[in-house]
């Protein structure tokens, strides 16, 4: 075996596990990382997916473990339960020889398990923010002898809307613990976060920013926000698809959108969070095996993926940030070939766009959806092009036979083909060409504004508009969109903030904003709950108005 393991002072054990496991030598992110967390050094890691970053924090882990010990030693938050128990399962291979103690913890798993397994003593904990608190609450995982803790994949606890549930587990730790934060991007709440909880981190990135390349071809289209399936379907009528991702923000969206393909006429499937490993594989193997060929992806999902036959990604929801546009995109283009990446966006959205391109120094062009003649056009082309191939061949005998019958009862040749097409075409009555309106601009002109606000006065004094005397109106950061209606809307706050549903005033569900009114004096203790609001598994975020 090549010395660069040994050179790297560890554990004959683990150096032996690793060689056991066919690693010849360690990769860019293990030769800095290993040495700085052994140091004793707080850590930023920025790596892309499969640049060895789990073995790079589980190894130190590893080397200064002390078996037996009736306390817990490290901790290590992911964000989705799949990637909790990637990391737990590499942290058992890598420490088999050191009797390490792991134990993966998640939502969607018996509470009992998870506590008598830590009555019994672990040494390792893995785990998603949320389940963790619970059980911190719940006074059975004390976390007060911790040594090390590693915030995996940072970025996306933070879309996640993780961040409070993080600080909260950090203050449960020492102050004196190391810290490795390991994120592919590095916007600026990680960063704050980072300055708060790490101390003196040395920073390592691998490898230059990954930008755009000239191999894909970056489009957009202005839509209506209600329209974002009418234009996608369209896209899908006249793009050359061979094989293509649809991102879509949440695992909730990813479901929705896969049942409307479907139900449409596109074959889709679904790739989130929601999937065990088992699924996720069988999944993707279709996929590779080209038995699928759209995959509808949330960003955590698509972490991974090592396709290169993608010819389509869509953004059916915009990113949260520029770096993340980069990593979907990134995924078609690859292996020297050429790629197309569509992006939905509404005229509110511009800005972001504008953002993207400073960041990528490119610039997407805008498009045109295709018309409904363009697209029965298009269909009838395929249809031709289908026929010819039948025609080239030569190998219609029986069918010939078939038409020489109906010929000789009387009936057109003409006639019997147009009926042929007709029967043939039947199928595209399950996908209809869903009506698109003209894009309307949401920044309204002047005097406009005027008439809007007098409206909304109106609404008030009317009482159209939630607001009512004694009341104070809130906003939630999810809406029509997400799924959400007004049952979710009063169970979560009766039972987060501990009201009276019945206290709960008028609601308005928008498309990605929900506005609720509570009274007065129970306000204050909506907005001071700590503990996250959730639906279903959605976390969601509440403000005043």
């Amino acid at each position: 075996m090549d010395q660069s393991f040994t050179m790297l002072n560890l554990h004959p054990d683990l150096v032996q596990t690793l060689t056991e496991k066919g690693y010849s030598a360690p990769t860019p992110i293990q030769s800095e990382i290993i040495p700085a967390m052994l140091a004793g050094r707080d850590v930023i890691g920025q790596s892309q997916t499969g640049s060895g970053k789990t073995a790079a924090f589980c190894l130190p882990i590893l080397q200064t473990l002390q078996p037996g010990k009736k306390h817990v030693q490290s901790l290590i938050l992911a964000p989705t339960r799949e990637l909790a128990l990637q990391v737990s399962q590499a942290m058992a291979q890598y420490g088999k020889k050191v009797g390490v103690r792991v134990l993966a913890v998640y939502g969607g798993q018996p509470y009992s398990e998870q506590i008598n397994r830590l009555r019994k003593g672990v040494d390792v904990v893995v785990g998603t923010p949320g389940r963790l608190l619970d059980l911190i609450e719940k006074a059975v995982l004390d976390l007060s002898a911790v040594s090390t803790v590693v915030l995996d994949e940072a970025d996306e606890m933070l879309s996640m809307g993780f961040v409070a549930d993080i600080e909260a587990i950090l203050e449960a730790t020492p102050a004196n613990r190391h810290t490795a934060l390991f994120s592919a991007t590095l916007p600026g709440p990680i960063r704050t976060l980072a300055n708060r909880y790490l101390r003196d981190p040395q920073a390592f990135t691998m490898g230059p920013r990954q930008l755009t390349v000239d191999t894909v071809e970056q489009r957009y289209y202005l839509i209506n926000e209600n329209e974002r399936m009418a234009a996608l379907t369209r896209l899908f009528e006249v793009e050359p698809i061979v094989s293509a991702l649809v991102f879509s923000r949440t695992r909730l969206g990813t479901g929705e959108l896969a049942n409307e393909l479907v139900t449409r006429g596109f074959a889709a499937e679904v790739l989130n969070g929601d999937l065990n490993q088992d699924s996720r594989e069988r999944v993707l193997q279709r996929f590779r095996n080209n038995q699928i060929k759209v995959l509808v992806a949330t960003d955590v999902a698509a972490r991974g993926l090592d396709i290169d036959h993608v010819s389509h990604v869509f953004n059916y929801d915009l990113p949260q940030d520029p770096e993340l546009y980069v990593h979907r995109i990134g995924r078609t283009g690859r292996a020297g070939k050429s790629g197309i990446a569509i992006s939905l966006l509404t005229p509110r959205e511009r800005w972001f766009l504008r953002k993207i391109e400073a960041y990528t120094k490119q610039k997407m062009v805008q498009s045109q959806l295709p018309s409904e003649e363009e697209i029965q056009t298009q269909r009838d082309s395929g249809l031709v092009e289908k026929m010819m191939v039948w025609l080239r061949r030569g190998r219609c005998q029986r069918e010939r036979d078939m038409v020489t019958n109906l010929v000789e009862q009387g009936h057109d040749a003409n006639e019997i083909a147009a009926a042929a097409f007709k029967l043939i075409r039947s199928e595209e009555k399950q996908r209809p060409i869903m009506p698109l309106s003209d894009v309307r601009e949401d920044r309204p002109k002047p005097a406009r504004a005027s008439v809007k606000r007098v409206k909304r006065a109106t609404e008030i004094q009317t009482g159209r508009s939630s607001h009512e005397k004694g009341m104070v109106r809130l906003a939630l950061d999810s809406g029509k969109a997400d799924g959400i209606r007004i049952s979710h809307v009063v169970g979560s706050l009766s039972h987060h903030a501990d009201i009276p549903g019945q206290s709960i005033g008028k609601i308005r569900i928008e498309d990605r904003t929900t506005f609720v009114d509570v009274p007065e004096d129970l306000a204050d203790r909506v907005l001071a709950q700590t503990k996250a609001y959730h639906i279903g598994r959605q976390r969601i975020s509440i403000q005043r108005a």
